[in-house]
């Protein structure tokens, strides 16, 4: 299998690494993965993680959500019941962030749909990237949304949107550094980026470690921090404005690491560690098991 390897940290440039946890893929094949830290900053990665010619069947399999819009079993079923409270509440986010009521968005990892038509709904002009052509067709049949296959990012002109949203979908991306200055160069000077991501230094992630659902190898390839995100932001020209929790990651993420450790009743098992992670994060946002964080474009004044 061809893979990944990293061999210099794509935050701070870093060369030495250290093993952090071995983690196993319950989605797809039961294959183990690495995760490292980079001995400088810090930030971790899955080590040896499948190329992108290999990574595709590791997403194909129906159980896999955001592409697949299954409902089979009780996860995927409280993950839809999620899905349409925090369609709103992402809608409600980015009109109180950017000020606008209409305007060009875009949404990278699209998946099947569901965001961009709900912000298309609400009168603004989206375009949409997605690299499954399942859940690109599925977004077409039943939103009439005619979303672009990935590596289209770079077609698109400069400075053209408002807001650009990647929800859940920066930890899948190969190359950070170059997904970020496409970022900087597509928003315009006003406009607000907003990044979801997993947290791995939430509570969560603390009671469940290896068998963190969050850390999903290989698909995911990065595992953010508050700090980490941040660091990464500035980089390349931007500010961190503000962060959001999101609460019901919590449940659902808890639900699934449950499940994964093999445990009965892992729904009840995972709602109650779910309330202990949202109740910890109530007095500390940087424990939550996801964060949205909104992002500006850095001014000389900054």
């Amino acid at each position: 299998m061809s893979k990944i390897t990293i061999k210099e940290c794509p935050l701070c440039g870093g060369k030495e690494f250290t093993p952090h946890l071995t983690c196993t893929d319950h989605y797809a094949s039961g294959e183990r993965f690495e995760l490292w830290h980079c001995d400088a900053c810090g930030f971790l990665f899955t080590q040896d993680a499948p190329s992108e010619s290999e990574i595709g069947r590791y997403y194909d399999t129906p159980d896999y959500i955001s592409h697949s819009n299954t409902r089979k079993g009780v996860m995927n079923r409280v993950y839809h019941v999620a899905r349409r409270f925090q369609l709103n509440r992402k809608a409600h986010l980015i009109e109180r962030e950017s000020g606008l009521r209409k305007g060009c968005l875009l949404d990278i990892g699209t998946g099947t749909g569901y965001f961009p038509a709900t912000m298309q709904q609400r009168g603004w002009k989206v375009e949409a990237i997605e690299k499954s052509a399942d859940a690109r067709e599925f977004a077409d049949r039943e939103f009439g949304l005619k979303v672009r296959p990935d590596g289209t990012l770079n077609s698109l002109d400069s400075q053209a949107f408002h807001v650009i949203t990647l929800w859940h979908v920066m930890e899948h991306l190969n190359d950070l550094n170059k997904l970020w200055k496409e970022l900087y160069r597509l928003l315009n000077e006003n406009g607000v980026l907003i990044v979801a991501v997993p947290n791995h230094q939430s509570y969560d992630a603390a009671r469940y470690e290896s068998t963190w659902a969050a850390y999903d190898v290989p698909r995911h390839l990065w595992h953010f921090t508050p700090a980490t995100i941040r660091a990464l932001g500035e980089k390349h020209r931007f500010r961190l404005c503000n962060s959001y929790r999101m609460p019901l990651d919590a449940f659902y993420v808890s639900m699934l690491s449950e499940k994964y450790q093999g445990k009965k009743h892992s729904f009840i098992r995972g709602g109650w560690a779910g309330s202990l992670a949202y109740l910890n994060a109530l007095g500390n946002k940087e424990r939550s098991s996801s964060l949205i964080y909104v992002f500006r474009k850095q001014t000389v004044s900054d």
